[in-house]
């Protein structure tokens, strides 16, 4: 009878490995990088939080600049990123490193980046700008984020295509940049930024951008996700739930509106996905979990 019991015990202590071995049948690590952009941090964060609890997937965040952020991929320090603003904000990088990386398309749609002020200045085109007094009253500033970042070289190219040479393009962060902007905000003060959509500035703050009759800043853009050449020989499960991860600025904007609202990045990544049951389950159809 012990040896019968012996016999059942060591079944069910096998069947529960099996079980568990089964669930994260995946158990990849997989490298994630991004840039510290809050809609980037916002997006990144919700794939880890996919990666993690529907794949069983360890994740390692790699917290980058722009440049080695496509550099990582393409000579395949990471895996993965879903922060390639396209077709302009990083062309330079898409050229450079476009043919030793994976592009699985656009991620989101109906992107935007330009030069951005409160909606209380009486300015509504970047040719306003050269005007003296006004660029006295901005201390002839021009408030950037990283130096890395393909919006801060649009911004050096549309200072010169528009005569702006009176102007200085302050290199900062992206949280810098938008603790600078809502201090203005919040004295009701004249400011000009390198803005970007989707943002929680604009959700929290009243805010426009500059009309670009040059053209400078192109047309709304796409936000692509790259893989490192061989991931879909080597991780197919990730490879196929990055190929089907797509939302929208609105999805995006709920969480970066927590995480500035005082959640961390994985509260509200956790939060978001624990709330969007259908639209994850999308992403991972056809993934064998």
């Amino acid at each position: 009878m012990k040896k019968k019991n012996i016999g059942l015990f060591l079944l069910v202590i096998m069947m529960i490995t099996v079980i568990a071995g089964c669930s994260s049948s995946s158990n990849e690590k997989v490298k994630l990088a991004y840039v510290a952009w809050d809609s980037e941090i916002a997006s990144t964060y919700v794939v880890k939080e996919v990666l993690e609890t529907k794949l069983g997937a360890t994740v390692e965040m790699l917290q980058v600049d722009a440049g080695p952020m496509w550099a990582g991929v393409a000579d395949g320090s990471a895996d993965a990123m879903v922060a390639a603003w396209l077709p302009s904000t990083h062309a330079a990088y898409l050229e450079k490193y476009g043919s030793k990386i994976e592009d699985l398309g656009a991620n989101l749609n109906g992107t935007k980046v330009g030069l951005a002020v409160p909606a209380y200045m009486d300015i509504n085109s970047i040719e306003d700008l050269k005007n003296s007094d006004l660029a006295g009253k901005l201390s002839n500033r021009i408030i950037g984020i990283e130096p890395g970042a393909g919006i801060m070289t649009t911004t050096e190219k549309a200072i010169a295509e528009y005569g702006l040479s009176d102007y200085t393009l302050l290199e900062s962060s992206s949280a810098a940049m938008a603790q600078e902007l809502q201090k203005a905000y919040d004295n009701n003060e004249p400011i000009v930024v390198t803005g970007w959509t989707p943002h929680w500035m604009f959700a929290n703050m009243d805010l426009k951008y500059l009309e670009d009759p040059k053209g400078v800043y192109g047309a709304d853009e796409q936000i692509h996700t790259m893989v490192r050449q061989g991931l879909k020989e080597d991780m197919p499960n990730v490879y196929k739930f990055l190929d089907q991860f797509e939302w929208t600025a609105e999805d995006m904007a709920k969480v970066m509106v927590e995480v500035q609202g005082g959640k961390s990045p994985e509260e509200a990544a956790k939060t978001w996905v624990e709330n969007n049951p259908d639209k994850v389950n999308a992403w991972i159809q056809g993934v064998e979990l």
